[in-house]
């Protein structure tokens, strides 16, 4: 079984829709519905919540999400790729909780994503690791 960290990158700004990650839908705010169904996932190890704003980070864990840090602010810009912001949270993860097999981004602008979703992606990696290693012992 493969140890999988969720992780949530929910900035401040945003050129598109200012504040959109705390922005109301149906009566949560959209980070919400990120948060719950990562905590309804039966196959992630830990999931984290990074963000660059200290608003988020506080609405993150009201709704149980666990932030460890704020993003540093080279991290949180227009024009930051994804992957450092990605290494940066995995990095921090490995350092409390020892070695993660895989990542599992979790962007909150997609709030329609269950649990489920999140389990059957990570039972098709783990088939695909398991598929891979048989080939290689071949």
């Amino acid at each position: 079984m493969l140890k999988v960290l969720g992780i949530i990158p929910a900035r401040g700004g945003s050129k598109g829709v200012p504040r959109k990650n705390i922005k109301m839908l149906g009566g949560k705010p959209l980070l919400a519905y990120t948060v719950e169904s990562a905590h309804r996932s039966e196959l992630l190890a830990r999931t984290i919540l990074t963000t660059d704003d200290p608003e988020i980070a506080e609405i993150g864990r009201g709704l149980g999400a666990d932030v460890p840090f704020l993003r540093p602010a080279e991290l949180a810009s227009d024009e930051a790729p994804t992957f450092p912001v990605i290494m940066h949270a995995l990095i921090a993860a490995e350092a409390t909780d020892g070695h993660y097999d895989a990542v599992c981004l979790l962007q909150p602008t997609n709030p329609f994503r269950t649990a489920t979703d999140i389990d059957v992606c990570i039972r098709m990696l783990e088939r695909s690791e398991e598929h891979t290693s048989e080939l290689q012992s071949h």
